[in-house]
C-alpha cells in the first residue's frame, strides 16, 4: 500500500527559511534510512506559498489567488510516497521522523494513503475506454 506523507509548513518554511545542516544531515539520514528498508519511493521539499497559486475550479468558471496564503498550519512545506503493508507501519516510520529544531518545535505530518489499482476511483479504472 502507497501512503503520501504530507509534511505540514511552519512560519519559518514558508518565510523561506532553510534548515540547518544539522537538521538537513539529520532528514539526511533518515531518508536513507527510509530509502534502505524499501519504503521510500519519491520526496521533495516544497518552495514557500509565496511562489504558489491556487487555482480554484466551479461549475461557474475558475478564479486564480497568487500566494502567499494564510493559516501555516493548513500549508504543506514538503512530501514523501512511502510503500509499507499497513497505516500502523507508515506511522511507526513517521514518529521516527527528526524534528528541524532550527525551524520550529514540532514537526506535523499527515499521513493518507493513495489510492491502489484495486480502488474504483484509481485512474486506471477511470481513464476512458479506447
Amino acid at each position: 500500500m502507497r501512503f503520501l506523507i504530507l509534511v505540514k509548513a511552519c512560519e519559518a518554511t514558508e518565510a523561506g527559511v532553510p534548515p540547518s545542516q544539522k537538521d538537513l544531515e539529520g532528514m539526511a539520514a533518515f531518508n536513507e534510512e527510509l530509502v534502505k528498508a524499501g519504503v521510500m519511493k519519491a520526496a521533495d521539499g516544497l518552495q514557500p506559498t509565496s511562489k504558489a497559486a491556487r487555482v480554484r475550479v466551479t461549475k461557474s468558471g475558475t478564479s486564480v489567488v497568487d500566494g502567499p496564503f494564510a493559516e501555516t498550519k493548513e500549508l504543506v512545506a514538503g512530501f514523501w510516497i512511502w510503500e509499507l503493508p499497513s497505516l500502523a507501519e507508515a506511522v511507526a516510520w513517521a514518529r521516527r521522523c527528526p524534528v528541524c529544531h532550527d525551524l520550529d518545535d514540532e514537526m506535523n505530518l499527515e499521513i493518507r494513503p493513495i489510492f491502489g489499482p484495486e480502488d474504483p476511483v484509481h485512474p486506471k479504472n477511470t481513464s476512458p475506454k479506447r
